[in-house]
């Protein structure tokens, strides 16, 4: 998520650079969002975020990979009128997958040092 946060900033310095970004990511059959909410999205990206998932809403399919629970996703989002829009369209149609709270990357470290 942080690199597309940084194409659509400079998505929005160039003529319809919005309008060709937000087409290209809602054009794929299969969206995945890496590192979701790793960083708080700012006013810019929540636009763009509502604008892409709107576009995408009943059409396409999107994964949200994040260390973050669910419960905590509206908060980082800002907690306002578009963070409700946003968790709006990702809770309905939606296929949850918990994978646990195991921690892929400690349980490696710990085989790489014994």
């Amino acid at each position: 998520m942080p690199e597309r946060e940084e194409a659509w900033q400079l998505a929005r310095d160039e003529p319809s650079g919005t309008t060709k970004f937000l087409n290209k990511y809602a054009a794929f059959k299969l969206l995945v969002i890496d590192e979701w909410l790793l960083d708080e999205p700012d006013e810019s990206t929540r636009s763009m975020l509502l604008e892409l998932l709107e576009r995408r809403y009943d059409q396409a399919s999107t994964v949200f990979c994040t260390q973050y629970a669910q419960k905590d996703w509206h908060q980082r989002l800002g907690s306002g009128v578009h963070a409700d829009a946003i968790m709006d369209r990702i809770v309905h149609n939606t296929i949850w997958v918990e994978t646990g709270g195991h921690n892929m990357r400690e349980h490696t470290a710990g085989q790489v040092k014994a």
